[in-house]
């Protein structure tokens, strides 16, 4: 092996790096969360589901609106779904920072939106026009703009992550006919035949005995709901503890099976971490929750009691979707967590008097072995150091490359 490709080789692994850290996911709700003249905008991305998409996108830019703005759109009183669809006309499937749109090639070009990209524009009523005018004037429009009106302009820049995240301010909300078209609220779902019809049966049952947990399953379901079903053959064998616990202990562990959020399978492998259940109460520590891990083509479920798999998608529509698993969610709350294999004990050496001020080391039971030990998807998405430290050591590496090849 030659002395290059033998450096080749050694880099590679802090290339791989570089590219992690600069593509670190970001959080649309805390960066607008920093400048209050656009929580209107704010609250409707989250309450339109449309903050998570942007959050799981690795290149997006968003045309944000002030209150100002917002505001006749907010007067107009519109359905939830319509809202989204004109929202996500302003969310650009490609990145475009201030410098960017000011030196467009040809002075202008045509951006998909994710009202395009998510096949819920007729034609190609999602595209965006984007126009550099003379004297730095930038200008937007719906590609169905109406006569007589006028487009949006560029008003400044918010945030960048270069190629990654642009949030741009604009002046006035994109005019689209289609994007504003009404659209008609979906058919009520009915959550106990869809598991009745695909294994899950025996679960269904269990929702239905108690009418508490029913209804609180279908009044989630407009706001974003997952349900974890267990198979007919999981709920069988978990079914001797089930009739041993009391009748709240029954209620929160039915609840534990519904995550409050809408999430697809594609987001479920992308979203690995701990989630909150309708069982979760309030309180700094977090209850009734589990880590979400994607183990290659398999999703798994860890409670710290047991492990699930999940099996099968038996529905997947925005708000609602419901995956079958092969095993009873069991909450460390209410049954024995497994602990992992204590390590073999050291050789016994002789302990060093401890000096004035020196402070003891930890023990075993300190560690906190729960939900909160492992880092929030929030606060792993707002790590702007360590993009920054991402960029230059993907330029570094980048460098040393170049020499190396060329």
């Amino acid at each position: 092996m030659s002395n290059r490709t033998k450096l080749l080789f050694l880099l590679s692994p802090l290339l791989l790096l570089s590219l992690s850290l600069t593509c670190q996911a970001h959080n649309i709700t805390k960066i607008l969360a920093l400048h209050p003249e656009f929580s209107d905008f704010n609250h409707y991305l989250t309450e339109t589901r449309l903050a998570s998409e942007i959050n799981r996108r690795l290149t997006i830019t968003v045309l944000a609106l002030d209150n100002s703005a917002m505001a006749p759109l907010v007067a107009r009183h519109l359905t939830m779904q319509t809202m989204r669809h004109i929202l996500s006309l302003h969310i650009l499937v490609d990145y475009y920072g201030s410098k960017k749109l000011h030196q467009l090639s040809r002075s202008s070009t045509l951006s998909s939106s994710m009202f395009q990209a998510t096949g819920a524009a007729p034609g190609t009523t999602g595209y965006v026009n984007i126009t550099d005018h003379k004297a730095g004037h930038v200008t937007f429009s719906a590609e169905d703009l109406p006569d007589g009106e006028s487009p949006a302009t560029f008003v400044k820049s918010i945030k960048e992550f270069p190629y990654n995240l642009s949030v741009v301010q604009i002046s006035t909300v994109l005019a689209s006919p289609e994007a504003e078209a009404p659209v008609p609220p979906p058919p009520p779902v009915n959550l106990t035949e869809l598991m009745y019809a695909k294994g899950c049966k025996a679960f269904a049952d269990l929702l239905l005995a108690t009418a508490d947990v029913q209804t609180t399953y279908v009044d989630n379901i407009d706001g974003g709901l997952t349900v974890f079903c267990p198979t007919d053959p999981a709920v069988k064998a978990f079914m001797p503890k089930y009739k041993n616990l009391t009748d709240p202990h029954k209620v929160q562990i039915l609840l534990y099976h519904g995550v409050p959020v809408y999430y697809s399978m594609q987001m479920l492998k992308a979203n690995n971490g701990v989630v909150s259940t309708l069982a979760t109460g309030g309180g700094t520590k977090p209850t009734y929750t589990y880590a979400v891990q994607d183990d290659g083509d398999i999703v798994t479920l860890e409670t710290k009691v047991d492990t699930a798999s999940v099996k099968t998608m038996i529905h997947d529509e925005d708000p609602l979707s419901i995956f079958s698993i092969d095993k009873f969610l069991q909450p460390k709350e209410m049954f024995k967590a497994v602990l992992a294999p204590a390590p073999a004990p050291a050789a016994h050496k002789k302990k060093k008097k401890k000096g004035k001020g020196t402070e003891a080391a930890s023990s075993p039971d300190d560690a906190v072995d729960g939900p909160d030990a492992s880092p929030s998807d929030e606060d792993a998405a707002d790590s702007n150091s360590a993009h920054t430290f991402g960029v230059s050591l993907m330029a570094v590496v980048m460098a040393v490359f170049a020499s190396i090849v060329f």
